[in-house]
């Protein structure tokens, strides 16, 4: 007779609990939700932009995000919606940009809203992707660009 696995409905709590135990930095939470070989896909044209492969490499890039904005990045949840192996959040983006290099460059201010499509396999994220809509895409490829010389934000990729 096959055995047969059962898993736990997946909810709004759920999602809501991996995405505290991303904001926590606590490695032990954090691997009980996002996967070892996770994919995270960020949109855009800028330098955060792509795949990321494994959770080692979404972490960096989250890293990333952090030391970008100064740590000011903070996603509020607007709205979960779950099914079997998927969940969609809407998330309100706000952050302001730091410095390059800790120059005076005034900062910056992002404040978009965010979808993320979730895919959960045995209560883990094995892979995401954000989607960005309406003039919110080009201020979040705005904000992420370099600063060029003359201390203003290159608009090429």
């Amino acid at each position: 007779m096959a055995q047969t696995t059962t898993h736990a409905k997946l909810t709004p709590d759920h999602v809501a609990k991996a995405y505290d135990a991303l904001a926590s930095g606590d490695m032990e939470q954090i691997r009980r939700f996002w996967a070892e070989d996770m994919i995270w896909v960020v949109p855009g044209h800028n330098p955060l932009s792509g795949k990321y492969n494994g959770r080692d490499a979404f972490l960096g890039f989250m890293g990333n995000v952090g030391r970008l904005s100064g740590n000011s990045f903070n996603m509020a949840r607007i709205a979960v919606m779950t099914s079997d192996e998927y969940s969609a959040d809407v998330t309100h983006n706000v952050g302001f940009r730091a410095g390059e290099e800790g120059g005076e460059v005034p900062y910056e201010k992002l404040d978009i809203e965010v979808v993320h499509v979730l895919r959960w396999r045995d209560g883990r994220v094995i892979e995401g992707r954000g989607a960005i809509f309406g003039d919110g895409a080009t201020k979040y490829d705005q904000f992420w660009a370099p600063t060029g010389p003359d201390g203003q934000r290159r608009t090429e990729p």
